[in-house]
């Protein structure tokens, strides 16, 4: 399901654009869109928020079908997809013309919703011409969005580590750091505005926006409704944290709660970088974490990673067991 066309220039809030409420009432479907319902395969999952996965993470062998096939087995209706999954690069610097309608039809055959699609680069890359080979690359997946059927693309804010976007570098909090990363951002916000789809930035702890009230900065400095923000709390802790779970969770929704479009659903067993356990095989409290996601109205998908095939019935249960409570 894509935004309607007249949603960013119509209804005005506050502040000339669309009030929270409007984009809350408009998130939910979009995320999790219309393609079960319209599908012969009936879905089979009635939790709110719903869950997914991502998809090239966890089943990362096999054709787009097949991947799909296991996802469909599993008893998930939703997916963020990557472009790995039909072969490409997950940045690809062209998609072929018929790819992004064929993942569309091919989800939707099997009562799988594509609720966002991965575009992460590293928009603190200490080159430029890294950034903005990126952001052509954006724009790319970004004029696929439409036709996979999905509005929300996936992306982070990286690190000035040149080799690894997940490895946070000493840089990262220098003024010029903020200065290139925010600059790429604005322009891949704007990017989003023209595809008329929205960006979904995580606070990753080994990147430039590392907490709650950096993402809240960030959104402050853009202010447009084409970017918004991913949550995944295994993400926010950062060393010697962890004994202030309940301050930084309560935190970290209080200030970005209300831009929160995905959320990620895995595990951590200790503070620093840490986040790569699966759902419930750690200590992250899933109970507040669900209870903070349904106070601020959040009807986006919550998606499984971190975790193998094997171990996918196990946290599907336990999420499962969390929202039923």
């Amino acid at each position: 399901m894509e935004i309607p066309n007249d949603y960013f220039r119509s209804k005005p809030g506050p502040k000339g654009g669309r009030s929270r409420r409007d984009f809350l009432r408009l998130a939910g479907p979009i995320a999790v869109g219309t393609t079960c319902a319209q599908s012969p395969v009936k879905a089979a999952e009635p939790e709110s928020p719903h869950i997914g996965i991502l998809l090239a993470t966890t089943f990362t062998t096999g054709t787009l079908e097949a991947r799909l096939d296991s996802v469909r087995a599993s008893g998930l209706t939703c997916v963020q997809m990557s472009m790995a999954c039909a072969g490409l690069p997950e940045m690809p610097d062209e998609i072929p013309p018929d790819l992004p309608e064929r993942m569309r039809r091919e989800a939707a055959s099997r009562g799988i919703t594509i609720g966002s699609v991965t575009g992460t680069f590293n928009m603190s890359h200490p080159d430029a011409e890294h950034r903005r080979a990126g952001l052509r690359r954006l724009r790319v997946l970004a004029e696929a969005c439409p036709q996979m059927g999905t509005a929300f693309i996936h992306v982070c804010t990286g690190t000035r580590d040149p080799n690894s976007m997940w490895r946070r570098h000493p840089d990262n909090d220098l003024p010029e750091s903020w200065r290139d990363m925010a600059a790429c951002m604005r322009e891949a916000t704007d990017i989003a505005r023209q595809a008329k789809v929205v960006l979904a930035f995580e606070p990753e702890m080994s990147n430039v926006v590392d907490s709650a009230r950096k993402a809240r900065r960030l959104l402050d400095e853009i202010s447009s409704p084409h970017l918004k923000v991913t949550i995944d709390p295994a993400n926010l802790f950062h060393t010697g944290e962890l004994s202030r779970m309940k301050e930084i969770l309560d935190e970290a929704f209080a200030l970005v709660g209300k831009d929160i479009v995905l959320a990620h659903a895995k595990d951590l067993d200790h503070d620093g970088d840490a986040g790569h356990r699966p759902a419930g095989h750690g200590v992250l409290d899933y109970d507040r974490y669900v209870r903070l996601l349904r106070t601020n109205h959040f009807r986006g998908p919550l998606l499984l990673h971190g975790l193998s095939p094997a171990q996918v019935p196990g946290c599907l249960a336990f999420l499962r067991g969390k929202l039923a409570a």
